[in-house]
């Protein structure tokens, strides 16, 4: 008996639909046997992982801020990879946002007015745009692997925090701990509900998921970054620019990882650290793809990626796990996305 794949004339959209399940199916089955092999009970371990978080208003509330960072991050990238354009760099961008509108937020600590709020947004956002813009200048200029530069840029923006937050931006009073001062409350995302941390920004994530759900469907910007991703010679004939297609995917991502590192760093963390994220640039791009890069299923994609950080660190605190196991089943979920997919372009046929 020969099993093999055949090669379908169209993709079939009945497993696009079907794969995101499947590599969750498949996820869970594994977990269970992981679990098993670790010792713990793969009943209880998974019920603390994925139910658990769920079964409180502040669990649940945990999980919106979570999501918050991915969703912005991961409605950026769709809009990239629709263009086939690979930015990797949403976590470095996400970083340069978080400084820059941090640093704005600490060099006018006397100004007691609302007004700092936004301001400290607005930079934030062009913090992201600028970073962006380097690996789109490298790329129309040069010609460079976006993969590449925008992977790089992470590190430079990781070290950039690292350096800040020892020297400059490092608070005098803070006892020689390295990070910044804490935002005043003028320059804060301050909680919507009292007793949680939920904040502007979650709200935020879900307008701009709708916002940009909408001019991709409903835009000639839309219509033009499908064809770019579609087919460069149809782009050209249809007297598209390619150019300025990929600057502005590529802009409006960072734009929205830089308004996501910003929100975080003024929200919940309240100040700057050397570490401020747990990976969600990278954490990001497995939501956009298991969202099928639709902006408004991601919404639920970043859900269950912001699941599996708050059910971890149930897992890590009642079971003893380490919580690595995020971001463990984070990757086992995008193999078996990846893995699934096969099927959209290619029928199993079975020969006797």
């Amino acid at each position: 008996m020969l099993i093999y794949l055949e090669s379908r004339s169209i993709p079939s959209k009945t497993w696009q639909v079907l794969s995101p399940l499947a590599a969750l199916l498949g996820t869970l089955i594994l977990g269970v046997v992981l679990f098993g092999l670790l010792g713990k009970p793969p009943i209880v371990t998974l019920q603390t992982l994925f139910i658990s978080p769920l079964s409180s208003f502040y669990g649940v509330t945990e999980l919106a801020v979570k999501a918050a960072p991915i969703l912005l991050i991961a409605v950026g990238l769709a809009v990239c990879f629709q263009a086939k354009v690979w930015n990797i760099g949403a976590e470095g961008q996400f970083t340069v946002g978080a400084i820059c509108g941090g640093a704005v937020a600490l060099t006018f600590p006397n100004i007691n007015n609302y007004i700092l709020l936004p301001i400290s947004l607005i930079t934030g956002v062009l913090g992201g745009v600028a970073w962006a813009s380097i690996t789109a200048f490298l790329k129309m200029r040069f010609n460079t692997n976006e993969i590449l530069t925008s992977l790089m840029l992470n590190y430079v923006a990781a070290s950039l925090l690292n350096y800040l937050v020892h020297e400059p931006l490092k608070d005098p009073k803070g006892f020689n701990f390295p990070e910044s001062a804490p935002f005043s409350e003028f320059a804060s995302l301050a909680p919507l509900i009292a007793g949680t941390r939920l904040h502007l920004g979650i709200i935020l994530a879900v307008l701009v998921a709708v916002l940009i759900w909408g001019v991709l469907r409903q835009t000639f910007f839309g219509f033009s970054v499908k064809v770019v991703g579609s087919s460069s010679k149809a782009a050209v004939y249809a007297g598209i620019k390619s150019d300025r297609i990929i600057w502005l995917t590529l802009l409006i991502s960072g734009g929205l990882a830089g308004l996501a590192g910003v929100c975080e760093v003024l929200g919940p963390i309240g100040q700057l650290r050397p570490s401020i994220s747990p990976g969600y640039g990278y954490t990001a791009i497995i939501a956009a793809f298991l969202g099928r890069l639709n902006p408004l299923a991601t919404i639920f994609s970043s859900l269950l990626m912001a699941l599996l950080y708050v059910g971890g660190e149930l897992v890590q605190i009642k079971l003893g796990l380490s919580l690595a196991l995020a971001g463990m089943f984070q990757g086992i979920l995008f193999f078996f996305l990846l893995a699934a997919d096969i099927l959209i372009y290619n029928r199993v046929r079975v020969r006797l």
